[in-house]
Parts: C-alpha cells; sequence; structure tokens
C-alpha cells in the first residue's frame, strides 16, 4: 500500500509510535566576550571625558606642579687649602732640582767687576742667589731663564743674559748640566723698573715643569 501525498491543506499524520523525532541541534550560546569590551570601551571613553573636564578647569596661565619630596643636600666637598709658598731660606722642589733661595739683592743700577763686561741698568738691577742641587739619578740641564721673578703688581721678568755674564761669581750663567747629587751656586739678575718691588720667585728644572713658588718678601 502507498503512502498518500500530502496535499495543501491537509492535516499532518502524527508519527507512528515507536519512531523517535530526529534530535534537535542545541542551542547555540550567546558570547559574552562583545559585551564586556563593549563595557571597558564605554569605561575608557567616559575616563577620558572626565580627565579633559578636569584640565579645562586649570585657571588660564597657571601650570600644574608636582609635588616633590626635597631631596637631601649634598655634603659639602671638603676644600683642600693650597701650601703656603716657601721663603728665603727654605728648601723647594720641582722635578729633579732642589732649590734654596739665600737672598735678594735689588735697586742696583750696574754690575761687573770687568770694564768690559760691565752691565747698566735700564731700571735696577735685583740679583737673587740660591743654590740648585740634582736630586735625581742623571745629569739634568739648569738655565737661569727658565727661572721668573714677578713683582708686587704681578708683572713676570726673565733674567737678563748680559748681566749675568758680568757677574765673576755665577757658575752658570747661561746654561749648563748638574751632575746627580751636585750642587751649584747660581745668582740670577734681573733688570726691572726701579720702582718695582720684587715678590716672588718661580723656579723649574725645565721650561716645562710645573715649577715651585718662593715668597721674597716677609
Amino acid at each position: 500500500m502507498t503512502t498518500p501525498q500530502p496535499y495543501p491543506g491537509m492535516p499532518s499524520q502524527p508519527a507512528p509510535q515507536g519512531v523517535p523525532y530526529p534530535p534537535q541541534p542545541p542551542a547555540k550560546k550567546k558570547r559574552k566576550w562583545p559585551v564586556i569590551v563593549g563595557g571597558v570601551v564605554a569605561l575608557m571613553i567616559v575616563g577620558s571625558i572626565f580627565n579633559d573636564d578636569k584640565k579645562d578647569t586649570t585657571p588660564a596661565g597657571s601650570t600644574a606642579t608636582v609635588a616633590q619630596s626635597p631631596a637631601a643636600a649634598p655634603a659639602p666637598a671638603e676644600t683642600k687649602q693650597a701650601e703656603p709658598a716657601a721663603t728665603l731660606n727654605t728648601p723647594v722642589r720641582d722635578g729633579k732640582f732642589e732649590f734654596v733661595v739665600r737672598s735678594m739683592e735689588p735697586g742696583l743700577s750696574e754690575v761687573g767687576d770687568n770694564p768690559f763686561l760691565n752691565q747698566k741698568a735700564q731700571g735696577q738691577f735685583v740679583i737673587i742667589t740660591l743654590s740648585v742641587q740634582n736630586i735625581g739619578d742623571r745629569p739634568q740641564g739648569f738655565s737661569p731663564s727658565n727661572q721668573k721673578l714677578f713683582d708686587t703688581d704681578g708683572r713676570s721678568f726673565e733674567t737678563d743674559t748680559s748681566a749675568q755674564i758680568a757677574l765673576d761669581n755665577n757658575d752658570i750663567a747661561v746654561w749648563d748640566n748638574i751632575n746627580p747629587g751636585n750642587t751649584i751656586d747660581v745668582s740670577l739678575v734681573y733688570d726691572m723698573p726701579a720702582g718695582a718691588v720684587p715678590a716672588s720667585i718661580e723656579l723649574h728644572d725645565s721650561m716645562f715643569s710645573g715649577g715651585v713658588t718662593v715668597n721674597l718678601t716677609p
């Protein structure tokens, strides 16, 4: 027996007993993350608007300041006091030489006992007598021209080579080597203005050394 074909308006036939209905697919779960993300975005927008409102309330021309905790004041650096300059008859050292300034003789109009070598000062001759000892382990050249004289006005003076040659008792007039352990006596002659007052002398073992200062006045 054939089953009649349904026609429009025909009532549906009940399913035969013992035959189960086909299983229905499970209902799809709604995803929650779009809702969560949307909520976070909404909070960010509200927070941004709130911050803009706070910025607008700042008075014109004023700047916001952030309070900072006061930093600890740095400890004052220890200041090293400069050592006082040496005086007459005090040994001082520069490089391979030890110097001792013995005397100063200012106000000389001329120097030299030899009439052919006698030198007259443009202003006044000042003679500084000192001893120089080589404290190194090899010969070292000494030059009077490396020794600088200063007056009370801070002016610097070089030795007068011609006047030094005119002196009879000068061990080194221009330049010479001093052997290790040896000591020589030198008279340095400076031509200074008549009214100048010698204040100090700067002694060097070479033209490139740092030098050491000896005061000539109390």
